[in-house]
């Protein structure tokens, strides 16, 4: 398995940053490969036999998940787990419920680490995170802390200063977007008269007062202007509405339904049955919209989801991204078979896009897009070291001014593309000279990208697995997938080997098995002719595919 060359970036800058301090602090969105990147910096530091790490989380579904992506990553090496039903150190990386390690018998058996990795690592200053990292530091005062978030502002308001003095790195929700792995947010901040009462609302220790945001917006005449809105900009979409409170969520929910959109209504008391039947009905298809309270904010991803509806602000921009985030993953056409996903509308008719300010604008990326060390510069509040580009402290919330900007309607995310023609670990060819039809391969697998009626549709095979759909819709999430599925399959060793084929012509066997026609092209290289190939031998199967989606996208519409 092979990392994007993004993912690579980081994982060399936050080498680099526990190298220099110690600790470090990596910061990277939903879909970024957060759980691949902790996985190949753990697998770095371990070079040493005798090295030891430990891995920690706080759900058992995350230890399960982060052993089995570690082991992808690093192949041959040795892993334990220490949680309520197994409590082992023998290997060399030791994946932890924090809940379990951080009871004192258990801190009191724990070895001495080269190595403390926290996921989701916004949680690294609460008591039991922190009584796991004294104890570490007491064994091992040298002991690398390592932590990876897509959320380092807490809502509590409490910093990670104490627990980490810099940030390696931050890739961007606006990087993610340019590159083709999450979809872009076309925002409407749309004003149904009372921005102004809801810039009054006074804030409590963890947000805005969600009673006082229910007194402004739950009312009759607003909720059947989000519905009005709702049907002429989203109708047709799967759509997660965010509200204040139960009352105001509930009304939400019945004035859908009293006008003819089915929709469920999920909230934190409901038992956990309840909660997953409602979901399933929103997920098969009997409900286009879930309503909820503070409950969908993290942890949940239904990738045809198309359209977020924001009825109540948030007083932190974490809140408001991972609201946002909810629409942005992209769909996988074997799973939702023709559903094409180019986008999701966001519909705020709060003020959470005007307080924050839109995604797009929360970096510069300029900062981001190349190799070598990120340029940094020091918080003025904690003095911690983050990258240049970031407009708000990772560590204590501290917030460097922008220039006053006019907002009216947000519309479509701007950004530029990322080339990933460019930035692969492959080589893609044009193998028709009509930008059409593009594939790359490695020594294990293949991925291509084809046009058809309006459309890309990403394909990929491999040794011994039947080809199949990766992705339909925009150029740039087909060729992500694609890229994605032969990054998945490679290794360092077999693309370097293909890297070789560029400069060397066809052998005899790949002319055999070309067409007449291409075996003229006398600056043909053995990489082309390998390219080729996979094609010819798998066009009837990439026809079959394409038009079969070609067909279900036209019986969905």
């Amino acid at each position: 398995m092979m990392l994007r060359p993004r993912q690579s970036l980081l994982v060399e800058r936050t080498l680099s940053a526990l190298d220099e301090h110690g600790n470090t602090l990596a910061v990277a969105p939903t879909g970024s490969g957060k759980t691949i990147m902790l996985s190949a910096v753990t697998g770095s530091f371990l070079v040493e036999p005798d090295a030891k790490a430990c891995i920690l989380a706080h759900r058992t579904e995350l230890t399960g998940q982060n052993r089995a992506k570690f082991e992808r990553v690093n192949p041959g090496m040795q892993t334990s787990v220490f949680d309520a039903n197994e409590k082992s150190w023998h290997g060399q990386a030791t994946f932890a419920m924090v809940q379990t390690l951080s009871r004192l018998p258990h801190l009191e058996q724990m070895p001495t680490l080269d190595l403390l990795v926290i996921d989701e690592a916004h949680h690294a200053s609460s008591p039991s995170y922190r009584a796991i990292i004294d104890a570490v530091r007491t064994r091992n005062p040298k002991a690398g802390i390592c932590g990876l978030t897509a959320t380092p502002n807490r809502g509590d308001g409490k910093g990670l200063r104490d627990v980490f003095s810099n940030v390696a790195d931050q890739i961007t929700l606006g990087e993610m977007i340019a590159a083709g792995h999450l979809v872009s947010p076309r925002t409407f901040v749309i004003d149904v008269g009372v921005q102004e009462a809801l810039k009054n609302v006074r804030k409590t220790a963890m947000d805005f007062d969600m009673d006082e945001v229910a007194s402004i917006l739950d009312k009759r005449l607003i909720t059947e202007a989000v519905i009005k809105h709702w049907k002429e900009k989203a109708s047709t979409r799967k759509t997660i509405i965010f509200c204040s409170t139960v009352a105001h969520a509930q009304n939400v929910c019945d004035a859908f339904v009293a006008s003819g959109v089915q929709a469920v209504l999920i909230y934190g008391d409901l038992s956990d049955g309840e909660r997953k039947a409602r979901l399933a009905e929103y997920e098969t298809g009997r409900a286009q919209v879930v309503v909820n309270v503070a409950v969908l904010t993290e942890g949940y991803d239904y990738t045809p989801t198309g359209c977020v509806v924001l009825l109540r602000p948030s007083s932190y921009k974490s809140t408001f991204i991972q609201m946002v985030g909810r629409g942005l993953r992209t769909v996988d056409p074997q799973e939702f078979p023709g559903v094409i996903k180019s986008d999701c509308i966001v519909l705020d008719f709060g003020t959470a896009s005007l307080m924050h300010g839109s995604l797009e604008q929360e970096v510069n990326l300029e900062g981001h897009l190349h190799d070598g060390d990120a340029p940094t510069k020091d918080c003025p509040d904690c003095g911690a070291i983050v990258p240049l580009a970031c407009m708000e402290c990772p560590l204590c919330g501290y917030v460097w001014q922008r220039q006053p900007q006019e907002f009216g309607v947000l519309s479509d995310f701007i950004m530029s593309e990322i080339d990933l023609l460019k930035r692969s670990n492959f080589r893609w060819c044009d193998l028709f000279g009509s930008d059409d039809a593009l594939m790359a391969t490695g020594f294990n697998a293949w991925g291509g990208i084809f046009f058809l009626n309006g459309r890309w549709h990403a394909v990929g095979g491999a040794k011994d697995v039947q080809p199949h759909l990766l992705a339909v819709g925009e150029r740039t999430v087909c060729m992500a997938k694609a890229d994605d599925w032969l990054n998945d399959q490679e290794t360092a060793d077999s693309a370097h080997k293909t890297r070789r084929w560029l400069n060397e012509p066809p052998t005899q066997k790949q002319l055999q098995y070309l067409p007449q026609a291409m075996r003229a092209d006398f600056g043909m290289t053995r990489y082309q002719a390998s390219t080729l190939l996979s094609f010819h031998f798998n066009k009837s199967s990439i026809q079959r595919l394409v038009m079969a989606a070609n067909d279900a996208y036209r019986e969905a519409a």
